[in-house]
């Protein structure tokens, strides 16, 4: 049952990055897409998602050889890192650009996740792709708001 707390922890740690790096002002008054989902859909979907990604974990650091899981752990330990640096660049810069090219990095991290969790775990493998699935989402959301608002954002961010 402890790994199961220690997965949670790390996961809610990350999600932490939204509380600490917050929408506020700033993103209210940015252009948005129609199909901009309401803000309060963004919290209960991470939270789902950190949760899943935390049993994906524990599977995967349960049914690895001891020579894997080190490698198997880095990865998981690198995409939640990417997770938490998105909101710093979006949010916390107010730069959608620049978390948009992190973005793609934190993609390709949940992609090989979901790679080399496969041959170890295929449920775990399984459990990730409403998070790429999402990712992806986000992405393509970010992007839209970027070029919504590239014009202020390059001007916001020479001062």
């Amino acid at each position: 049952m402890s790994i199961w707390l220690s997965f949670i922890a790390v996961n809610l740690l990350v999600a932490s990055s939204g509380a600490i790096f917050k929408p506020g002002p700033w993103y209210e008054s940015l252009q948005k897409p129609v199909w901009c989902p309401p803000n309060w859909l963004f919290a209960p979907a991470w939270m789902i998602l950190f949760l899943i990604n935390a049993w994906a974990g524990v599977r995967v650091f349960e049914a690895a050889a001891p020579e894997a899981v080190v490698g198997l752990m880095a990865l998981y330990g690198i995409s939640l890192v990417l997770n938490a640096g998105w909101s710093a660049f979006f949010f916390g810069a107010k730069r959608p650009d620049w978390a948009l090219a992190e973005l793609v990095f934190l993609w390709l991290s949940i992609f090989a996740q979901i790679l080399l969790f496969a041959p170890v775990d295929q449920t775990a493998s399984f459990l990730l792709m409403p998070y790429l699935a999402w990712v992806s989402f986000a992405g393509v959301l970010n992007f839209s708001m970027w070029r919504l608002n590239r014009t202020r954002i390059v001007a916001d961010s020479s001062l």
